[in-house]
């Protein structure tokens, strides 16, 4: 059986370092003023020497150019992207047309990941960002089981999905929690607003889930209040010939993310060893949770909800 890709965002060249080595086929890094919700920043001059030691492993390297541009965010990002070809980076994950547009202006071509998050939930879309020059979609994090496979059998590009970690609900190029402080009569420049103030947000009507929200130079982010995680499902999407398997990083300790590619990279190659004799292993959860924040569940996401439209 091919195995599928496991892949995960990291924070610096050190935690890229010690996932690869945890097992992780390819790792997405990248700086805030052209991608968005990185576990946290590696700029260019660490991109080269990330790559250079990541193939020495047979890793890949994708970074992130998913920003929503506007057109002050546009200078400079043929060059970036002219110095990301150079490095050899294995590709770039973009939503934004102007990234697939300095890309097709480069010297030479670079893969393309099309991740458009929550718009990315049908094939016809995708197979026309194929015909543009993507190589893969990653599927927005709402899609189930059901759509996720019919996703796969229809596209013409490879398939990547979200198994574990925090999925982003909304995003806004507004400072909603600096208006929110403001608007309590409060001096929001005193206030630590960034992803390490560890904020979050409480509905009324259910106090016990929390919303971890951030704001950076792309905005303001809203985080899920639960993880994703699918480890004692992965033969489901590995029969389905689901290419790839992302691993969220973000607001993640690197012990954590560790502990989590660990566990997938046994169930991953347990069960491609072996189909038909595979058996899961209950300790590969148990690290995962002995980790986990106990005010976040686990749970399956979207995979085995019904879509009603």
């Amino acid at each position: 059986m091919k195995k599928p890709e496991l892949v995960v965002s990291c924070s610096s060249v050190a935690e890229l370092q010690r996932l690869i080595e945890a097992g992780a086929d390819a790792v997405i890094i990248g700086e805030e003023r052209y991608g968005m919700r990185l576990p946290g920043e590696i700029k260019l001059d660490e991109i080269q020497k990330a790559v250079a030691w990541a193939h020495e492993k047979q890793a890949k390297v994708y970074v992130a150019v998913n920003k929503i541009f506007d057109n002050a965010s546009l200078d400079g990002l043929f060059e970036y992207m002219s110095k990301l070809q150079e490095y050899g980076v294995d590709a770039v994950i973009f939503g934004d047309p102007s990234v697939l547009m300095a890309a097709h202006s480069l010297a030479k071509p670079i893969a393309l990941h099309w991740n458009a998050e929550m718009t990315s939930t049908n094939y016809a879309t995708a197979n026309y960002w194929g015909k543009q020059g993507a190589t893969r979609v990653v599927l927005a994090r709402e899609l189930n089981m059901e759509q996720v496979l019919a996703f796969k059998q229809q596209t013409e590009l490879a398939v990547e999905v979200q198994v574990h970690g925090i999925t982003n609900i909304y995003h806004s190029k507004r400072e909603l929690v600096k208006n929110y402080i403001e608007h309590q009569g409060n001096d929001a420049s005193t206030q630590d607003r960034s992803i390490e103030r560890g904020l979050f947000l409480i509905e009324h009507e259910r106090r016990d889930q929390r919303y971890p929200v951030y704001e950076d130079g792309n905005g303001t982010h809203i985080m899920s209040s639960e993880d994703i995680c699918m480890l004692e499902n992965l033969p489901e999407l590995m029969d389905g010939q689901v290419d790839s398997l992302k691993i969220e990083g973000l607001l993640k300790s690197e012990a954590y993310n560790e502990t989590v590619v660990r566990g997938y990279r046994a169930a991953i190659d347990a069960y491609a060893a072996d189909p038909q004799g595979y058996e899961f292993r209950q300790e590969w959860l148990d690290a995962i949770a002995g980790l986990q924040d106990p005010e976040r569940e686990l749970s399956y996401g979207f995979f085995y909800k019904e879509q009603v439209y």
